[in-house]
């Protein structure tokens, strides 16, 4: 990480101390998620501890849950699950999206108006209540989990990204190549998405993290992954009981939650100069 940081600086991309914090918390949360089986000290399932709400200690370093399961493993291993289904639902969502803003704003017409529509209306629901009514309806599984969360963010990526390409659409260079008889394709490739990619990349983030806290409320009540497996929503639903006495088990999925919503809140609020430099 240190290497690449170095790389990155002799290339010209100006980092400061709070995007650095917040890469480093979003990266630890990444490499967690991809090593959480390598590194938990106890099976997720098991129960280890006699004492239910067990306390920090040197067996138990997070302590236990309502169960006597170790919180640490389940921690690490919802990591996965909720870094996962989310990084997944954003891709998905903010590349339909993007892709889909920047078609219409290129062709215009009967298209543009359709998907607007189309998009307008299906943004108009409450984004928790559609995946409450999804997730319902259909079942609980990680694949519903991952097209409910892009679907409810599709339209959102689709208005940011049409509002940005509208404007570069009508700029010189963009005639130009289309008096050349460059194609639709090409326009989207090389004229309007290199010019809008920074602003795009921090909505990505951003919308990461709405997609982290619905799937945790939703996880809180219960639609999310189901047991054994746990996200960090739903290992708060699950220990809530202990809350009074101050378990960990509640509190830590909690920190969990906040440090990687924090975490990549500062980072897209503070990325390197040059990729805002891009999209000027």
């Amino acid at each position: 990480m240190v290497r690449s940081f170095f790389s990155l600086r002799a290339a010209g991309y100006r980092f400061n101390l709070v995007g650095l914090i917040g890469f480093c918390l979003v990266a630890g949360w990444a490499i967690v998620a991809l090593s959480a089986p390598l590194i938990i000290p106890y099976p997720i399932g098991e129960i280890v501890d006699y004492d239910y709400f067990g306390p920090i200690s040197g067996q138990f370093w997070l302590g236990s849950d309502y169960l006597g399961r170790d919180i640490l493993s389940r921690i690490l291993m919802g990591a996965r699950y909720t870094v996962g289904i989310s990084l997944l639902a954003v891709m998905i969502s903010c590349s339909v999206g993007v892709t889909l803003g920047m078609t219409a704003a290129v062709i215009g017409g009967w298209l543009d108006t359709l998907l607007s529509r189309f998009l307008d209306a299906l943004n108009s629901i409450p984004s928790k209540l559609f995946g409450l009514v999804v997730v319902a309806g259909i079942g609980s599984s990680i694949p519903v989990l991952v097209c409910t969360l892009a679907v409810i963010y599709t339209p959102g990526a689709y208005r940011f990204a049409r509002a940005l390409s509208v404007n570069i659409n009508t700029m010189d260079f963009v005639t130009v190549s289309r008096a050349r008889g460059e194609g639709t394709f090409f326009l989207i490739r090389s004229e309007i998405l290199p010019n809008i990619i920074g602003p795009v990349l921090a909505d990505l983030g951003l919308r990461f993290v709405f997609i982290v806290l619905l799937l945790s409320g939703l996880s809180f009540l219960g639609l999310g992954v189901q047991p054994p497996n746990a996200d960090w929503g739903a290992l708060v639903r699950e220990n809530i009981g202990g809350l009074p006495f101050g378990a960990p088990a509640v509190m830590f999925p909690s920190i969990a939650i906040a440090s990687l919503t924090i975490g990549v809140n500062l980072l897209i609020d503070n990325l390197p100069q040059k990729i805002r430099d891009r999209s000027q």
